[in-house]
């Protein structure tokens, strides 16, 4: 559940209603969260809060976001709030781990708080195995897309205009029959399952992924989170100069060090 947080004074819980939450799947190369990262560091969002769950790996460190000495031992935790209003903008952002099954808990308590905080819609940055891509996967971008039907009626033209593929549905049994078709996101983390159930409950949520290996993924966290600007414009976005004009929070030195180059900093 959503816990806001205590700045004293009794002051109320902060009004999603209206806005788009963004977050990421725990998924292949952390290419979401990186993304994510970007978002929150480069809109200098504020934190309004956290997620508390027994769903994931507990952990605590430093603010990966420091700017300067002062707020540089603000402590973070596993799963974590930040709002910009002036966008109708909230964030979840996820540090750790899924437990073993507790995949369905965690998505149930999710879009649980997306109903009751009147969130518009939701936005799902995720990545897939890019090994495990059938022959269609591997033509053209490795960008793909899946709207649920509800914000189908309301976006979809918008991604036909931008020339977006969406996620295509592979054979069931390969090699025995083609003409049963499923969705299958490898490496995708929640990603299908917290789709499927937004369709169910009628959620608007749009999942936006890209297909990767592990590695050095900062790439891939550049490539996703211009996708995501592509469609809402988060930053104004001008093709030969978008890639610098995301900031790169500070805890991303600490974890690559000279895997960045120094232009990035």
């Amino acid at each position: 559940m959503f816990i806001p947080c205590d700045r004293g004074g009794g002051s109320a819980a902060p009004d999603f209603k209206g806005f788009t939450l963004l977050m990421p799947a725990v998924s292949v190369g952390n290419v979401g969260q990186l993304a994510i990262d970007l978002v929150i560091s480069t809109l200098d969002m504020t934190k309004v809060g956290y997620f508390y769950t027994d769903c994931l790996v507990p952990m605590v460190g430093n603010n990966p976001y420091a700017t300067a000495e002062e707020n540089s031992t603000e402590l973070s935790i596993n799963a974590e709030v930040y709002s910009l209003p002036s966008k109708k903008l909230v964030v979840l952002q996820i540090r750790s781990p899924f437990i073993k099954n507790k995949y369905r808990p965690f998505c149930e308590t999710l879009l649980s708080w997306v109903k009751s905080s009147n969130c518009a819609r939701v936005v799902l940055l995720s990545s897939s195995h890019a090994y495990q891509r059938d022959d269609e996967q591997l033509l053209g971008t490795p960008l793909r897309y899946l709207l649920t039907p509800d914000l189908e009626k309301a976006v979809g033209g918008r991604m036909q205009e931008l020339n977006w593929k969406e996620m295509e549905k592979v054979a069931a049994y390969p090699g025995i029959s083609d003409t049963d078709k499923v969705l299958h996101i490898p490496g995708g983390g929640i990603t299908k399952l917290l789709f499927t159930e937004s369709c169910s409950k009628e959620i608007q949520m749009a999942v936006l992924l890209k297909f990767c290996s592990e590695g050095d993924n900062i790439p891939d966290a550049f490539v996703l989170v211009n996708y995501l600007n592509e469609w809402l414009q988060l930053i104004k976005s001008e093709v030969s100069t978008v890639s610098s004009k995301w900031k790169i929070p500070s805890s991303w030195r600490l974890l690559f060090g000279n895997g960045l180059p120094p232009a990035l900093f």
